[in-house]
C-alpha cells in the first residue's frame, strides 16, 4: 500500500474518531484493531481478486478501451465517477460499466449485489488511487439532473419515521452518536466519504461498496431501500461523490 493512501485512511480514521462522544463509539481493543487492519486491510486481497476477474475483459488495457480513453487518462477518468456516458445515454456508476462490458463481451452480467462484483468495483475504482475526485456535475443536463436529484434523496424524509438521509448527517445532529457510532458529516472533505469507499467492514466481515452501505443505512431507518444502480441510488452517489470533490481515493478503505 503506497504511504500516501495510509495517510489517506489514517486522517479518515482519526477523523471518524474525533466526535463527540466517541468513547461510547469505539474501545482501545478496537482502536487497536483498526491500527492492525490499515496496516493489513483484509479487503486488499478481495482487490486483487477483482483484478483478476477484470482480466478475462482485457484488464486496464480493456476497460480504457472501452471507455474510449487511454491507459494513462484512465486512473483520472475513474476518479470522476459517477458520470454521464453517451453510448449508455444515462449517469452510471462503475458497477454499472462493468456489468454492460461483460454483457457486450458476451459474459454473464454480475449482479450489482454480488461479491465478485464489489471486488471488481473495488479493484477499478483502486485504480484511481493517490488522484483527486474531480467528478463534474457541470459537465452536461444530465450530470446536473442526477445532482440535483441525488441532493433531493439526501434530504427528503421518508418511511414511517419520517427519516432523511439528512435526518442523522445534518450540521445540527453531526458528532451523536447512534447505535454506539459517531454520526459523520458526509458532505465534508475531512472525512471524504466517497473517496474511501469499497471499503472492509469490519461488523460485516466483507468489502461493501457505498451504494450498499447506503442501502444499510436506509433498512436500520426503516426507509424503503433504493436499489442498487437505480436511477436515485447513483444520483445519491454523485451527490456526495461531489460534495467530496477534491479528496484523495484512497481504496480499500476501512469501516467500522
Amino acid at each position: 500500500m503506497k504511504i500516501g493512501i495510509k495517510i489517506a485512511l489514517l486522517l479518515a480514521l482519526f477523523s471518524s474518531l474525533s466526535f463527540g462522544g466517541e468513547q461510547f463509539a469505539m474501545s482501545d481493543s478496537d482502536r487497536a484493531m483498526y491500527a492492525e487492519m490499515l496496516e493489513n486491510n483484509p479487503a486488499d486481497i478481495m482487490v486483487e481478486s477483482g483484478s483478476e476477474l477484470l482480466e478475462y475483459m482485457g484488464g486496464d488495457a480493456g476497460l480504457a478501451k472501452y471507455l474510449g480513453v487511454s491507459e494513462d487518462e484512465l486512473p483520472a477518468y475513474i476518479a470522476g465517477f459517477p458520470r454521464y456516458i453517451k453510448k449508455f445515454d444515462m449517469v452510471v456508476g462503475i458497477d454499472q460499466v462493468i456489468q454492460a462490458m461483460m454483457y457486450d463481451g458476451k459474459h454473464k452480467p454480475l449482479k450489482l449485489k454480488s461479491g465478485n462484483m464489489f471486488d471488481m468495483v473495488a479493484y477499478v475504482k483502486s485504480i484511481a488511487n493517490d488522484e483527486k475526485i474531480n467528478i463534474d456535475v457541470n459537465a452536461n443536463k444530465q450530470m446536473k439532473e442526477a445532482y440535483a436529484l441525488g441532493k433531493v434523496t439526501f434530504e427528503t424524509k421518508r418511511g414511517g419515521r419520517g427519516l432523511s438521509c439528512l435526518s442523522c448527517h445534518s450540521s445540527d445532529i453531526i458528532g451523536g452518536v447512534l447505535r454506539t457510532q459517531p454520526l459523520p458529516d458526509l458532505t465534508s472533505k475531512g472525512v471524504a466519504v466517497a473517496a474511501t469507499w469499497p471499503a472492509y467492514r469490519m461488523t460485516k466481515s466483507s468489502l461493501r461498496t457505498l451504494q450498499r452501505r447506503f442501502q444499510g443505512c436506509m433498512k436500520n431507518a426503516l426507509l424503503k431501500v433504493i436499489p442498487l444502480g437505480s436511477k436515485e441510488m447513483v444520483a445519491l452517489e454523485v451527490y456526495l461523490t461531489a460534495e467530496a470533490k477534491g479528496s484523495t481515493i484512497a481504496i480499500p478503505g476501512l469501516k467500522r
